[in-house]
């Protein structure tokens, strides 16, 4: 009993609790997932199709790296699981008016390509642009993402070191006015604001700072052989050969506490479960209704205002010769919508855009083209929900996409509305992206691996450093580290409740700011 006590519960098999659970079974502790859902994941879902399995959520793998260490710290390697497929065209982007572009790994074959396309004057501002965002990257990279507590004072001073860098961070200046001062070619404008949308953003209203998540693609980007979910059942049989138990559809009613330290948790069936720690991958919203003390749950502003969410379709469709053609269409592809203002005023106003932009993941062209039906997955920006009223129709994106040449013969098709996403993951109101980055200091208000309650830790999307598959494993990463760390740290202890006991805080021990 005492052995089951002081076991770690980790809720939720997204990629930030896979992440943290696989690290600290690696270490040693006696980890047991808890996972909603049939199987790992969270949002990096699949659905079937005529084709097979289509990914349902994340497409894009960048900052390999990270990845790299995550599988290092498990004692093995990437290459030993999973074949990773560097992609040649990072994206290739259609306009309404018959511009094509296709962006690569290296600055020299993006400029060559934007001036072939656009002209010497587009070539030149985006060599300037594009160093600008890698400085901006290299200047948040180790003081904010990589942390696990950001570090404004760090960050600052990087960019006081490039005073050409600081209009970047002048308050009040979103991503579309910056762009606009530094881009004069509208397809370029449109192209480098949707990177906002990668974290849930709104060109129209997110920072101008959010220009380096480009960086993060320009690094490079790799499709996973088997789909992107093969990666999270990779994760998931290593913890498991690690020691670590997981418990599929077992949903969490409850977090508890006593005395102000995480004694474990209820499940919907009213069992409870003893652990000495508690890491919660979800939503942190959801805190509000998961702890029986909801005042420990993250602040309001750590929460709220809520991020896009989206429509997104899976199907499987034969491409038909007409128009583009079989091999125009990459592993990435953007059909941008005739005008942002049109897609980005209504999202703005919470409203669905009636002729958004389509990303288009064709799982199978990783490599040839597939002959016959291949699967697809489309996305289209959402707002996210505030009642959970009944969908409204889709925007067919069908039509849409005959309108660039593309004619698709569909055999299955699914949609999932932001009302599902909000149904999947309860109190997320169908956001994606948890809190929205469209506030100037966004970065540094989500709410950081250590919780206010003792023993509680938090990884996941909704949790510093932010969105995206790699910022979720980097979130499990400090969520680990930091439940090992106060596993041998006196603070873990509760307090005592007689005066004068070796814990209670002096005017020296007590936390407070620094000087």
């Amino acid at each position: 009993m005492s052995r089951e006590k002081d076991r770690c519960i980790v809720i939720g098999a997204g990629m930030g609790g896979l992440a943290a659970a696989l690290r600290l079974a690696s270490a040693g502790e006696q980890v047991l997932l808890l996972e909603a859902q049939a199987s790992p994941g969270g949002k990096m879902r699949v659905l079937p199709s005529a084709a097979g399995p289509v990914d349902a959520g994340p497409t894009v793998l960048t900052l390999r790296d990270v990845l790299d260490d995550l599988f290092a710290q498990a004692g093995t390697s990437v290459a030993d699981h999973l074949t990773l497929q560097p992609l040649g065209v990072l994206a290739r982007h259609f306009w309404a008016d018959g511009a094509r572009l296709d962006l690569f790994a290296t600055p020299e074959a993006n400029a060559d390509a934007i001036g072939a396309a656009f002209g010497p004057r587009a070539r030149a501002e985006f060599t300037r642009f594009d160093r600008e965002t890698r400085a901006l990257f290299a200047a948040f990279d180790a003081p904010v993402m990589r942390r696990d507590k950001p570090a404004l004072a760090g960050a600052g001073m990087a960019m006081l070191r490039r005073p050409a860098l600081l209009p970047w961070l002048m308050p009040g200046r979103s991503l579309d006015a910056m762009l606009r001062a530094r881009l004069s070619d509208p397809h370029l404008r449109q192209l480098f604001g949707r990177y906002a949308t990668y974290v849930g953003g709104n060109p129209l209203r997110a920072p101008a700072l959010l220009a380096l998540i480009w960086q993060a693609e320009a690094a490079g980007v790799w499709a996973v052989q088997g789909g992107m979910a093969r990666l999270a059942q990779v994760l998931a049989k290593l913890l498991q050969g690690k020691g670590g138990e997981i418990r599929y559809n077992t949903p969490v009613a409850a977090i508890l506490s006593q005395s102000g330290q995480v004694s474990g948790v209820r499940l919907t069936s009213g069992a409870e479960i003893p652990a000495r720690s508690v890491l919660f991958n979800g939503d942190p919203r959801a805190l509000r209704h998961l702890l029986d003390c909801p005042k420990l749950a993250p602040a309001k502003r750590q929460t709220s205002p809520r991020s896009l969410s989206a429509q997104v379709w899976t199907l499987a469709a034969q491409v038909d010769p007409p128009g583009l053609g079989q091999d125009a269409l990459a592993y990435h592809s953007v059909f941008f919508a005739d005008d942002p203002a049109q897609e980005f005023g209504p999202l703005a106003r919470g409203e669905i855009p009636q002729a958004p932009t389509i990303y288009v993941c064709a799982q199978d062209r990783a490599t040839l083209p597939p002959k016959g039906p291949e699967r697809f997955q489309f996305i289209l920006n959402a707002p996210a929900v505030s009642q959970p009223e009944a969908p409204p129709c889709p925007i067919d994106p069908f039509a849409r996409l005959a309108r660039f040449g593309l004619h698709l013969t569909v055999q299955t098709a699914q949609v999932t509305h932001p009302q599902d996403f909000a149904a999947l993951f309860p109190h997320s109101m169908g956001a994606l992206y948890g809190l929205s980055p469209d506030t100037t200091m966004a970065s540094f208000h989500r709410p950081t691996a250590r919780s206010p309650l003792t023993g509680l830790y938090l990884a996941g999307g909704g949790v510093h450093p932010g969105a995206g598959v790699p910022m979720a494993i980097l979130s499990g990463k400090h969520a680990a580290q930091a439940l090992m760390d106060d596993r041998i740290s006196p603070a873990m202890s509760r307090r005592m409740a007689m005066r004068g006991g070796m814990l209670t805080g002096s005017a020296t021990a007590a936390r407070a700011p620094s000087r």
